[in-house]
C-alpha cells in the first residue's frame, strides 16, 4: 500500500491509498483515470443550451470533462491538482484547464454555466462551502445556471454498500461516521481486479432547506431540481428586489 503523496498539506480529516499520486482531499490520480462516466453529462446536457460556455469546478481527471467537449460545450475545466488536469489534457484536448484552489479563483470572465460537481458542496467547513458558492456566482452570468451535485437522502445510511460498474470494478461506500458538529466521515472503497484505492473524506450532509440557505448567502437560488432524487439542482443568479 503506498503512502500519499500530497501536493500540498493533504488536508485535515481527508486521505487516500492506493497506487500512483493521492491528491491533498485524499482522491487518487490513477483512480480517477480509471473510473466510467456515469449521468452526468446527460443530466448538464439537458440543463443547458448547445454550445454553452462552462466552468467546470473540480474536474479531476477529466471523466466528465470529456463527454461534455464531445457535444459541443466549451469547457474550463479548473482543478488544485496539476496531475488531474494532465489526464484532462490527455482524454479532452479541447478543454481549457486552469490550475487553482476553487475557493480563491479569479478569472475575470464569466460563463453561461458553472458545474460544481462531486458533491464539493457537502464540504465540511461552513465557510469553504461558502466559498465555492461564491466562486460559483462570480463567475456565472447574470442569465447563466449553476449546476450542483448534492448528495442522495441515503448516501450516509444502510451502509456498507457497494455498486459493481460494468467496466469491471466496484465502489464501496464501507462506513459515515459522525465526527461532531454534524460531520460524517466517509470511508470509501474502490476494488479493481489489479488494484485498490482507499478514500476518507468528511462530509456534512445537508436538509434541503439548509442547501437552499447556503445559495441564498452566496446570492444564488434554486431554479428548478433536475433529477427525482433530487441530487442534481439548477441555481441562478437570485433577483435583488427594491
Amino acid at each position: 500500500m503506498s503512502e500519499p503523496r500530497d501536493e500540498g498539506r493533504r488536508r485535515s480529516g481527508h486521505r487516500g491509498t492506493g497506487p500512483g499520486p493521492i491528491t491533498p482531499d485524499g482522491c487518487a490520480v490513477e483512480l480517477y483515470r480509471r473510473l466510467a462516466v456515469g449521468g452526468e453529462p446527460d443530466v448538464i446536457a439537458a440543463a443547458l443550451p448547445a454550445g454553452a460556455t462552462l466552468l467546470e469546478l473540480g474536474s479531476g481527471a477529466g471523466r466528465v470533462t470529456a463527454p461534455l467537449v464531445e457535444r459541443g460545450f466549451a469547457v474550463t475545466a479548473v482543478d488544485e491538482s496539476a496531475e488531474m488536469l494532465a489526464a484532462v489534457g490527455e482524454r479532452a484536448p479541447g478543454a481549457e484547464t486552469v490550475h487553482s484552489p476553487i475557493e480563491s479563483l479569479e478569472l475575470g470572465r464569466r460563463f453561461d454555466a458553472v458545474v460544481l460537481g462531486s458533491f464539493l458542496v457537502h464540504a465540511a467547513d461552513h465557510a469553504t462551502r461558502q466559498a465555492l458558492l461564491e466562486t460559483c456566482r462570480r463567475h456565472v452570468k447574470e442569465d447563466g445556471s449553476v449546476l450542483i451535485q448534492r448528495e442522495g437522502a441515503d448516501y450516509h445510511v444502510d451502509l456498507p454498500r457497494e455498486r459493481h460498474d460494468p467496466a469491471g470494478y466496484t465502489v464501496r461506500i464501507v462506513s459515515a461516521e459522525p465526527v461532531g458538529d454534524g460531520v460524517r466521515s466517509v470511508f470509501a472503497e474502490y476494488l479493481f481486479p489489479d488494484a485498490r484505492w482507499t478514500q476518507t473524506f468528511l462530509s456534512r450532509p445537508l436538509t434541503r432547506e439548509a442547501f437552499e440557505g447556503h445559495l441564498a448567502e452566496a446570492g444564488l437560488a434554486v431554479d428548478a431540481y433536475l433529477t427525482e432524487d433530487g441530487t442534481w439542482v439548477r441555481a441562478r443568479p437570485a433577483r435583488v428586489s427594491g
